[in-house]
């Protein structure tokens, strides 16, 4: 190895050991060691379809960083890793790249199960992960940074608008989900939220069905019955894969938005790019971003991603959408406390997180809280023939995420 790179292994191994670093001019010079970050996504598996252009937009932000000077003059140096759909080695790979790899954050995970089976890591580790994705809130951890949406910022707005003359007036409320801990907590807080609307159980149905479940014809056809006795709606939290012959069952069956409207509340634009456009069109989504909304922060991060997939030929993952935003907020603000702190530990950044401001490509400049989540705005969005979202209803301004939601009891040791 020649002087230079012994210098550079040199303040790495310093960097590594201490979490801290000296600053200086915004150019990398010798000496100036890079800031490890781990990327956590799945790449093969039932999650691939949504966690894989996840993994790309972090690679897409931290090179846009480190063109920039990286931070402070450090280049950040991505670690990515593939968990593969399997939620206990996504534990296994988070303690590997605390471990072994020695990163400063990991930004990853997209199911609620994955989440959770990393957080005994972080806590013991004392680690930081930066969590990108709409999920059931009733969390909060002090090594988690909540970027994607809480219910309060997506479930409790979009069934408020599907009860509303503009969304069709529901009386009846078909419930959706994959099996495991984000749908099922969602719709406990549905279900206490329309109880509170006076909606009876009698007109609430709950199905789930496995990862990876691929036959819904039984399922569409109970969906049919249940309309029947009035104004239904159905609100999926189906996740990954599933989604295809979910969607293409309702085509099947005759079902269009105008006789039961569907709001999904984990299919965004990259889902249903390589789906038929056909049986989706009116169907409803709600989000915090949507990649038909204009103006100029979004238009300048839709061409970065459409200039990073021509680059790197990424033919199967065309467009922008929620969770993408989430991990650029997320990569951008941990960069800018990282920066306030003049450390990479990991309490120092916690505490110089609160606060941060970010202008993001929603169109809003939205803000860190004391809770770890965002304020971020609503949107409700109809899938068109163009794959994209009309926009249909937003929030007037930005909706503070909360972690703990009023319809359900919060837990005792919380």
């Amino acid at each position: 190895m020649n002087r230079r790179g012994n210098l550079k292994a040199v303040a790495a191994a310093a960097v590594t050991a201490s979490g801290m670093f000296s600053f200086a001019p915004k150019v990398f010079a010798a000496g100036k060691a890079p800031i490890k970050v781990g990327i956590l996504h799945s790449l093969s598996g039932t999650m691939a379809i949504s966690e894989t252009a996840l993994k790309e937009v972090d690679l897409m932000t931290i090179a846009e960083i480190n063109a920039a000077g990286g931070v402070d003059g450090h280049p950040i140096e991505p670690v990515v890793v593939d968990p593969a759909s399997n939620w206990p080695l996504f534990a296994e790979k988070a303690r590997q790249l605390i471990s072994q790899e020695k990163v400063a954050a990991i930004f990853g995970c997209w199911t609620s199960v994955s989440r959770k089976s990393v957080l005994p890591v972080l806590d013991e580790l004392n680690a930081l992960l930066f969590y990108p994705v709409q999920f059931e809130g009733q969390e909060e951890n002090r090594h988690v940074v909540y970027t994607g949406a809480a219910p309060n910022q997506q479930a409790i707005p979009a069934t408020e608008y599907l009860m509303s003359k503009d969304g069709g007036g529901a009386k009846r409320f078909f419930l959706l989900g994959t099996d495991y801990v984000y749908p099922r907590t969602t719709n406990a807080i549905l279900r206490g939220f329309l109880h509170s609307k006076g909606v009876k159980d009698s007109d609430i149905s709950e199905v789930y069905t496995p990862f990876g479940f691929a036959n819904y014809q039984n399922i569409v056809a109970d969906i049919k019955k249940f309309a029947a006795a009035g104004p239904t709606c159905v609100i999926s939290t189906v996740n990954g894969d599933s989604n295809v012959p979910f969607y293409k069952e309702l085509g099947n069956q005759g079902i269009k938005a105008t006789d039961i409207p569907v709001v999904g509340f984990s299919i965004a634009e990259q889902e249903i790019a390589g789906m038929d456009i056909k049986p989706l069109v009116g169907q409803l989504t709600a989000w915090n971003y949507f990649q038909s909304l204009k103006n100029g922060n979004n238009s300048k991060f839709v061409k970065s991603w459409q200039d990073w997939v021509k680059k790197k030929g990424l033919k199967d993952y065309p467009v922008t959408d929620d969770p993408m935003e989430a991990s650029y907020i997320g990569i951008h603000m941990w960069k800018q406390a990282v920066e306030k702190a003049k450390s990479t530990k990991t309490d120092e950044v916690r505490k110089a997180l609160v606060g941060q401001k970010f202008a993001a490509p929603d169109g809003y400049t939205v803000e860190m809280l004391e809770n770890q989540y965002l304020s971020k705005p609503v949107v409700i969005g109809q899938i068109n023939g163009d794959a994209q979202f009309d926009v249909v209803w937003k929030s007037p301004g930005l909706v503070p995420g909360e972690a703990w939601s009023p319809y359900i009891p919060k837990p005792k040791n919380a």
